[in-house]
């Protein structure tokens, strides 16, 4: 199963950088995609929004307003599970996430994996 980042970029100041080499480094597998191709430890950003097989997580580090467009992307991956970074909590999607049996969940995914809680 693989967690899958929306928002991922090559900074090392964004928290999505910071989230792929912590789920790395808790032993996650992960797919990444972003605005701007790149790569993260060894890992590269697609920007082209392809299917993926066995999301069980999509992380999202997408602001709101941002996000529509994506809303049948992301359900379309089939995640178990939504987690809603800070400044990405979006209360319309995640309704529309929980109608189709996803879990939702506001949190940031690095306190989750600090904590054993991921």
């Amino acid at each position: 199963m693989k967690t899958l980042i929306m928002g991922a970029s090559t900074n090392p100041e964004r928290y999505a950088f910071k989230a792929a080499h912590s789920l790395l480094k808790h032993g996650h597998e992960i797919e990444l995609v972003g605005q701007k191709e790149g790569e993260i430890v060894g890992n590269k950003i697609k920007t082209d929004y392809p299917d993926f097989n066995n999301i069980d997580t999509v992380t999202m580090y997408i602001r709101p307003r941002n996000q529509p467009n994506l809303y049948d992307y992301i359900l379309k991956q089939k995640p178990r599970r939504i987690i809603f970074n800070p400044g990405a909590e979006n209360p319309e999607f995640k309704q529309l996430a929980q109608s189709q049996g996803i879990e939702t969940e506001d949190a940031c995914t690095l306190v989750l994996l600090t904590t054993g809680q991921f």
